[in-house]
């Protein structure tokens, strides 16, 4: 035993602690990017036939053991055909960008009431709307599909927006570094095939978006006449303006932003970070 030791010791290079923990840490990043979602039970699926391979193989199924070996010879292209989804949204959440330059503490509490008097109008007048705050992961190729603004966020302006006699009031208004960047922004819709029938294209969006980047959607919702906050594909419904000032706050980081927030938003945050 001792001359094991001394043989692993001697052949362990330092090098090769810091190759295991790379690889460690990739797979660890992989598993919790696709925890709950459909690639994780495709994943599961191929690791049920890699165990049917290794029986096979094991007790001479000729046949099955063929079928496989076929299967297994074209692996690359089947992972990137069936992951391709989740290949993007991980490549996303590399590139994401590490020297993000947001607006200050002041401009982002100001910013959240602004959204949150807008929202809770705009919810009860009935009025759709979607209010994207984008944040490191860039989403510039929504906002080139809108109108530019380059405004300051004002309640008013988001109200505005919205109103049916509104030309671009059917889209999304996108948010970046505190500023209205634009409206009339064309999201993508939620591939979850187990979504609530019960949501609409503009709740699809709010979804869609959510699960490839990091951005947080305020979503006005014109049947229910509710406000709601969307992350990471979460949803949690039925917001005051003090509820969806809070919650945003606490999302952005701002201080004091979690005080006196009621259990189920308490759950939902957490939740959500630990996506």
């Amino acid at each position: 035993m001792a001359d094991l030791l001394s043989n692993l010791q001697s052949s362990l290079r330092w090098i090769d602690l810091l190759d295991v923990g790379i690889v460690a840490f990739i797979v660890y990043r992989i598993l919790l990017l696709i925890r709950g979602t459909r690639a994780m039970q495709m994943l599961t699926g191929l690791g049920i036939l890699g165990i049917g391979f290794f029986i096979s193989s094991t007790f001479e199924l000729f046949t099955f053991h063929w079928l496989l070996s076929y299967f297994f010879d074209y692996l690359i292209l089947i992972v990137i055909v069936l992951f391709q989804d989740d290949l993007r949204r991980a490549l996303t959440h590399v590139g994401k960008n590490p020297f993000f330059a947001g607006a200050s503490a002041e401009e982002e509490r100001e910013m959240v009431d602004e959204i949150a008097r807008a929202a809770t109008r705009l919810a009860k007048e009935r009025l759709g709307a979607l209010i994207v705050i984008e944040r490191e992961t860039g989403l510039k190729n929504f906002i080139d599909t809108g109108s530019k603004l380059d405004s300051k966020v004002k309640a008013e302006l988001i109200y505005s927006i919205f109103i049916q006699s509104s030309p671009i009031h059917d889209g999304a208004v996108i948010i970046t570094n505190g500023r209205l960047a634009a409206a009339g922004c064309f999201l993508p819709l939620s591939k979850d095939p187990n979504i609530d029938k019960r949501f609409g294209t503009r709740h699809r969006a709010a979804l869609g978006l959510t699960e490839d980047s990091d951005a947080i959607v305020v979503l006005v919702s014109e049947e229910a006449g509710e406000a709601h906050l969307v992350k990471n594909g979460r949803l949690t419904t039925n917001l005051t303006e003090q509820e969806l000032r809070q919650s945003l706050g606490a999302l952005l980081d701002l201080p004091r932003g979690q005080v006196n927030l009621p259990r189920r938003l308490r759950g939902w945050l957490q939740a959500g970070k630990e996506k």
